[in-house]
Order: C-alpha cells, then structure tokens, then sequence
C-alpha cells in the first residue's frame, strides 16, 4: 500500500512466525461480529497479511477479498486452510478496484498506521470508493495519548524463544519520533548469528484527526471507541476503533 515499505516481511522465516505472534484474539471477534451485524455478502480486507482473520470472514454466499502489498505474505496466505474461498490481490490500495459494491472494508493490525500523511487521503479516498453506499470500514490505531512507543527499548522488548527457524533472539529500538511519527528497528537475530532488520514507520493520529480524514473521505456516522468491546476512548487507552459508513 501507498507509504509502506516494499515487502517488509520478506524473509520467510519471520512470516511464518507471524500468525504465532499476532495470534486471533478480540479483533477477530469484533471484525467478524460487525460483519455478521450488517450482513455483508462482500468483503474486502485491505492489508490482509497472512489471511488469518480473512479466511475466516469467508462463507457460502459470501464473497471476501484480500489486498496486500507483500508477496510473501500473500503466498504463505494462499497455501492455508480455506484459502481457495478467498480473492488474493498483490498491491497496495491502487489494487483495490473502486467498484462500489463492498458492504464491509476491514484493515487490521494497525494497518492504517503504516500510511503516510501524503498518502493517508488517497487510501481513504480508495477504500471509499471500493464501498457502496451506507456499507461500512472499520479498522484500529494505537492511541497516541498512551505514548506506547516509550517503551519500545531494547532492554523492555528484548527476548529469546525457540521457533521452527530456530533459537530466535528479538528486540526493538526506536530511532525516531517526532510529532506522532516513529520509526523503530526490529531485530530478528538466528542462531547463525544474521540479524534480519526490519525498519518501520508508524504514524500516531488522535481520534479527532482520524474522523475529520474520513469525514473528508466521505464517510459519516463516525464512532471511536478505546476498544474491542465498544469502551469510551481514554487518555489510556491502547487502541482506538474506528468505525465509519460511506455517505
């Protein structure tokens, strides 16, 4: 997708290490609820990943699509379970074809924080054109009032585990940050000594700044929430929910 780094889960071997590490949880649950409350009959998860949460939206009479700009990820998501029930599009949101006939657009994993201030609109503006009318997008972002990335340090992330590709030792560093920007190294060292070195950047937007994007983006009935269960958003909270319908 426009402002993402080219495949930043090239390596195979952290790919399949990822659905162990960002296991289905609440998010899964609440993604799939919303789309069973509105009935959609089709689907698209922008940013999809391995597909673990998008195979799972799939169902008789139910049309699902997933877009991802890695193609790693995507070949590891097309050799799982259930995957042949699911659409896999390699790009970023320039893939995303603005039908207009979506009833439901999902991206998870805070994905809409990999995109930049310059291309953020053009996103929205995207996925907006992928839904019909009153069909609605919902997706999550790490509140920056909790100012997470302060404890995203060597000495607070660092840990050793024992994984198909090995003992794997693995931490953080932030590098930047500025003004809701940052960009942190996450290493990745295998027991021949290599460290895999992903650099990523994430930006940080307020609830206020969020609604007024997809206000622009043409949606309304926007609702934040400060969690998977519909929490009030706090100056604490982790996340925020974000929901919205297309005018």
């Amino acid at each position: 997708m426009h402002g993402v780094a080219e495949d930043p889960y090239r390596d195979e071997r952290l790919v399949q290490l990822y659905d162990l590490d960002n296991a289905a949880g609440d998010d899964h649950v609440y993604y799939r609820a919303l789309a069973d409350e509105i009935e959609a009959k089709k689907i698209l998860d922008f940013g999809c990943g391995t597909g673990l949460l998008t195979r799972t939206f799939a169902r008789t009479g139910r049309v699902v699509i997933g877009v991802d700009p890695s193609p790693t990820m995507l070949g590891y998501a097309r050799k799982q379970p259930g995957a042949e029930a699911v659409t896999w599009i390699d790009g970023d949101a320039s893939a995303v074809d603005g039908t207009g006939d979506m009833d439901l657009v999902v991206s998870s994993g805070n994905t809409m924080m990999h995109l930049s201030p310059e291309t953020y609109p053009s996103v929205l503006g995207s996925l907006s054109g992928a839904l019909r009318p009153g069909g609605v997008i919902s997706f999550e972002s790490r509140n920056p009032a909790a100012r997470a990335w302060e404890q995203w340090t060597r000495d607070a992330t660092y840990s050793e585990r024992d994984t198909p590709a090995g003992h794997l030792r693995e931490w953080i560093d932030v590098t930047e940050s500025d003004h809701g920007r940052v960009v942190f190294d996450a290493h990745n060292v295998f027991p021949d000594g290599s460290d895999a070195v992903y650099t990523t950047t994430l930006y940080f937007r307020t609830a206020s700044e969020i609604t007024a994007d997809l206000e622009h983006a043409g949606f309304t009935d926007i609702a934040v929430h400060g969690g998977w269960h519909h929490e009030p958003p706090l100056g604490n909270s982790r996340l925020l929910v974000v929901r919205a319908t297309k005018r």
